[in-house]
């Protein structure tokens, strides 16, 4: 990629010689294949330097979403919070996150993005030991506002060697298998957080957390990610911090987040309100929605279908949010999480490429950090207008008001998104 040949990947090259049969050699790490010249190849992408981004990225995630379930018994029963502050202790670690995301995109493309991973994976890691000194909720917060920094630049640079490891391609597939490892660890971790909670306590369980963000700095350690040559520093500019080509995919992947946000947040409340029993294993047909989405989609997006797969996602998820409003059985409770699952699972890959598509290769950490900010802004706005919504009328309506939001994003990428790609889209 951009002249770099990577361990694992692939590389194809013709014997031009005259009176001599073409043949396609790919090379790859056990020796070469020979084919046919009518065959089609594509580069593998099950190589190990992409396992170990997968395998990393999960125990990240894993390891930080292990402590969100308990978190809010621990503030409540050890340190006395108020139920009504356990929302904004909680969401320091977010306005952590999006103080570094517009700085971390110009970071990883100034400097060495695999050093910056295991420097910044490695200090994420560490602040687990924080937790275990708190004596107070301003303690706490200030914690989880350092850590969630790191994990902002921490997802970046992860993102963005991804991304470099992954055959062009095969990149729609190769993130949508990447997105997935992040659902994985949101829908396993929590069952393993109530089971140690309730049996050792909260400190056994940052411990474990801690060891899982370790193995998955030891996991950054193994990817084989070869030094670029040096380039010219880029001027500190609006456009290294923000992808001035994906602003129209970065409003409308925003309005998208709405949704998710609101989903997250209070969608268990909602299905008590309306009579659900259970409602927690919303997040689980979720997952499985997200899941075998994912299965088809990127390859869709590799094959240049990327504007049909976002249209089709953002039909599908109006429509999806339209019955989980007005519908309060728990069968179309269910049946809805799975179909919002799909939509997500479907659209979050196409997005991504999206910004990437248009980035030139130094300018990948800057795509990426406006793709994670505009979904972490969008899913903060979603939290504050489901709360806001909620109070005035009810959270029906409000999950009725997600059917608008992604209508409107639809209408965004109609006549804004698709003009801005096909001008601005590289092959590279």
């Amino acid at each position: 990629m951009d002249g770099l040949v990577k361990e694992g990947e692939c590389a194809a090259s013709n014997d031009m010689a005259a009176g001599a049969s073409a043949v396609v050699q790919k090379e790859c790490g056990d020796g070469c294949m020979s084919v046919s010249p009518g065959d089609a190849v594509m580069p593998a992408l099950w190589n190990r330097n992409f396992v170990q981004c997968c395998v990393s990225y999960f125990l990240m995630n894993f390891a930080f979403y292990l402590l969100m379930p308990s978190m809010p018994l621990y503030l409540v029963e050890r340190l006395g919070v108020d139920a009504s502050q356990v929302g904004l202790v909680l969401s320091s670690y977010t306005i952590g996150l999006l103080c570094v995301r517009p700085l971390s995109g110009y970071i990883v493309d100034c400097f060495s993005r695999k050093r910056l991973y295991l420097l910044s994976f490695a200090a994420f890691a560490a602040m687990f030991a924080g937790y275990l000194f708190v004596a107070s909720a301003a303690l706490l917060m200030l914690v989880r506002f350092v850590q969630g920094g790191f994990m902002g630049l921490t997802s970046v640079s992860g993102n963005t060697i991804t991304i470099d490891v992954v055959p062009s391609a095969r990149r729609g597939e190769g993130m949508g298998f990447y997105g997935l490892t992040i659902n994985l660890a949101m829908s396993l971790s929590p069952l393993l957080s109530v089971w140690i909670y309730s049996r050792y306590g909260f400190e056994p369980l940052v411990v474990c957390g801690m060891v899982m963000a370790f193995c998955g700095v030891m996991a950054v350690s193994g990817i084989r990610y070869p030094e670029r040559p040096k380039v010219a520093r880029p001027k500190f500019s609006l456009d290294r911090f923000i992808l001035v080509k994906g602003l129209p995919t970065a409003l409308s992947y925003m309005l998208t987040a709405i949704p998710y946000g609101m989903v997250v947040s209070f969608v268990v409340l909602y299905g008590k309100e309306i009579g659900v029993e259970g409602a927690g294993y919303f997040f689980i047909f979720m997952a499985v929605g997200v899941g075998l989405a994912r299965l088809v989609s990127g390859r869709l997006v590799d094959r240049g279908k990327i504007h049909l797969v976002s249209i089709c996602a953002l039909v599908s998820l109006a429509a999806a949010f339209s019955v989980f409003g007005t519908v309060h059985a728990p069968t179309a409770f269910f049946a809805c999480a799975f179909a919002i699952g799909v939509g997500f699972g479907v659209c979050v890959p196409a997005y991504q490429c999206l910004f990437v598509n248009v980035a030139p290769h130094n300018m990948r950490g800057t795509a990426t950090s406006t793709y994670l900010t505009s979904f972490d802004l969008g899913v903060g706005i979603g939290m504050l207008a489901a709360g806001f919504i909620a109070g005035r009328w009810s959270l029906a309506t409000a999950y009725t008001s997600c059917a608008a939001f992604c209508l409107i994003s639809l209408a965004v990428y109609v006549r804004m998104v698709m003009p801005a790609y096909r001008k601005n889209r590289r092959d590279d």
